[in-house]
């Protein structure tokens, strides 16, 4: 066997196992534990392992903190977490909604795996994997997985969300302005989240405050569209004013 070939197989034992014995290593492809502490050697270097005594552990935050969503969802981790408390008082009356891919939805979700009597419809895996152990009952859209935004994006995608009927769909953004109303940076999650939208009977907006009086690239919605926005901090009372006048509950 190709040293390489060698190399990509003890990477994929790590991923499965999160640790590996050079003995065993050794044993497992014939070779001298000299050449597998080389393997080793070089996966170190590339930071996908912890060498240890006798063995390595997968660097597994490092994997993770490649994927762009983790990065997002590390960015204003204590304003998306008072957003997730917040918006409880809303999404305790709700029996079904759509949940986006979003980091903020994620962390709002993380508070509702013990509700028994909510069905949650999302096109994000990584809620899938959140509520893997929750009682709350899960639909996947399936589609496509982007695996940089760890959401389930295409035809699919589209079709699945547009049979469903939900109580609430509970969104982010990346911007709201008065005049642009709320606005976005990605047309297949926008084409997505439109439909959530077309088929909730209302629709819950999580913005942490760096996000009020900004104008993203894409229109996702106007503000006649929304029903509730929750955030971090009290809005300015123009902006307050100007969510009154639309009909907006808001919280925060």
């Amino acid at each position: 066997m190709a040293g390489k070939d060698r190399v990509l197989l003890i990477k994929q034992l790590l991923l499965n196992e999160k640790k590996v014995v050079v003995s065993d290593l050794s044993k497992k492809f014939s070779v001298t534990e000299e050449t597998i502490r080389r393997d080793l050697d070089k996966l170190e270097a590339e930071g996908f392992l912890t060498r240890t005594y006798g063995g390595a552990v997968l660097n597994a935050e490092e994997i993770v903190s490649n994927v762009p969503f983790y990065k997002r969802a590390e960015h204003n981790l204590q304003q998306k977490q008072v957003i997730a408390i917040t918006a409880q008082e809303v999404l305790q009356s709700a029996h079904t909604i759509f949940a986006d891919a979003s980091s903020t939805v994620i962390e709002t979700l993380k508070l509702l795996k013990n509700r028994d009597d909510l069905t949650i419809v999302t096109n994000s895996s990584e809620a899938l994997k959140e509520l893997i152990v929750s009682d709350v009952n899960i639909l996947s859209t399936g589609g496509t997985l982007n695996k940089r935004t760890l959401s389930l994006q295409g035809d699919l995608t589209e079709y699945a969300t547009s049979v469903y009927n939900v109580d609430l769909a509970v969104l982010s953004c990346k911007g709201i302005d008065f005049h642009a109303g709320v606005t976005d940076t990605n047309e297949i999650e926008c084409r997505i989240k439109r439909k959530m939208i077309e088929q909730a009977n209302e629709v819950v907006l999580l913005v942490d405050h760096s996000k009020f009086g900004k104008k993203a690239f894409i229109h996702l919605s106007d503000f006649s569209n929304v029903s509730y926005i929750i955030t971090d901090q009290k809005p300015s009372k123009e902006w307050l004013d100007f969510l009154k006048n639309k009909g907006i509950h808001i919280y925060y």
